[in-house]
């Protein structure tokens, strides 16, 4: 017997038609939406501190203990991206990032992802981390270190989230060095070994600085739109002189920080390697010094990033060369 050829509801004699091309690119839009809002490729800033502590716990205990350094990493993937989306949902709703505003992911502004969908994210993200570290804690019997856990999750939320928004009080790099330096590497170093040592935060010291650098920088374009909405950076409270002459001593004592871990006996020579990054500083420091719409400055973020970049490579290579 023949049969008609049916469509999926069954219906004889007709044929089904072309999946619309609407949808996938809806999803892929979709998709592409929620990585511009999560950020990934910051997530550098991140990797770099645990890189750092892993190798130190390696130099002091002979174990690269991957399996601990796979889990630390896999929490603080989570709150990386959580400290992201919560920064573009509170930011949105005390209308931060409204107008001309080119802070954020702007994925709301755009329509593309709700803030309904941004706090069902946050609670996802927060819980996973939390399990996470329940879990490593646990493991490693260290209950301390739910002291660090705990002020990693609060910084995360609270940067522009009331009622705290520490970050609109200008002490954005202050908590952002303190985690990023001082909590990344103590933290992953007392997982890897189950032990605390005070001397290995000199390490994060040039790293949380950096880091805090980076966050400084971006807010440097957005001075004029912060300063509208009562958002008190670092930057806006130095003003346009001071903040390029402050940008300029912030990496000077950077480089101190990393030629004084040589001084000091905590690293091989190779940190003298860092100074082969100046040229990036000065082009950096030149453009913030010269340009006189500061909104071009977003515009060549870059430079931080590799400075960063660069150097907290050299800086993990004179560990591992370090004896």
């Amino acid at each position: 017997m023949n049969h008609e050829p049916t469509t999926e509801t069954g219906q004889a004699g007709q044929t089904s038609p072309p999946p619309s091309p609407q949808n996938a690119i809806g999803w892929r839009r979709r998709l592409r939406a929620w990585y511009q809002a999560s950020r990934p490729p910051f997530y550098i800033a991140t990797a770099s501190p645990l890189v750092l502590g892993l190798v130190l716990a390696a130099k002091a205990t002979g174990d690269w203990y991957i399996g601990r350094f796979i889990m630390f990493n896999l929490g603080a993937f989570m709150v990386h991206l959580a400290t992201n989306l919560a920064d573009d949902l509170f930011d949105h709703l005390q209308g931060t990032d409204a107008g001309d505003s080119i802070g954020g992911s702007r994925v709301i502004q755009e329509g593309t992802i709700s803030t309904t969908e941004l706090v069902w994210a946050l609670a996802i993200l927060y819980l996973a981390a939390l399990a996470v570290a329940y879990i490593m804690i646990q493991y490693t019997g260290q209950p301390g270190l739910w002291l660090l856990v705990a002020f990693a999750g609060m910084s995360s939320l609270f940067y522009v989230a009331p009622p705290i928004k520490y970050g609109y009080l200008g002490l954005g790099e202050l908590v952002v060095f303190l985690n990023m330096g001082l909590v990344m590497v103590g933290g992953i170093y007392c997982v890897m070994t189950e032990q605390w040592r005070w001397d290995v935060l000199w390490y994060g010291l040039p790293i949380g600085l950096m880091v805090a650098n980076i966050l400084y920088y971006q807010s440097l374009p957005d001075m004029k739109t912060d300063a509208r909405v009562g958002k008190r950076t670092l930057a806006v409270r130095l003003g346009k002189p001071k903040a390029a002459l402050v940008f300029r001593l912030w990496w000077a004592a950077t480089y101190l920080s990393l030629i004084g871990l040589w001084v000091a006996g905590l690293t091989s020579w190779l940190v003298w390697a860092s100074l082969l990054t100046l040229p990036l500083f000065f082009k950096a420091s030149r453009l913030i010094r010269t340009t006189e719409d500061w909104l071009d400055l977003d515009q060549h973020g870059h430079l931080v990033r590799k400075l960063y970049l660069a150097n907290a490579v050299v800086l993990i290579l004179s560990v591992v060369l370090w004896s």
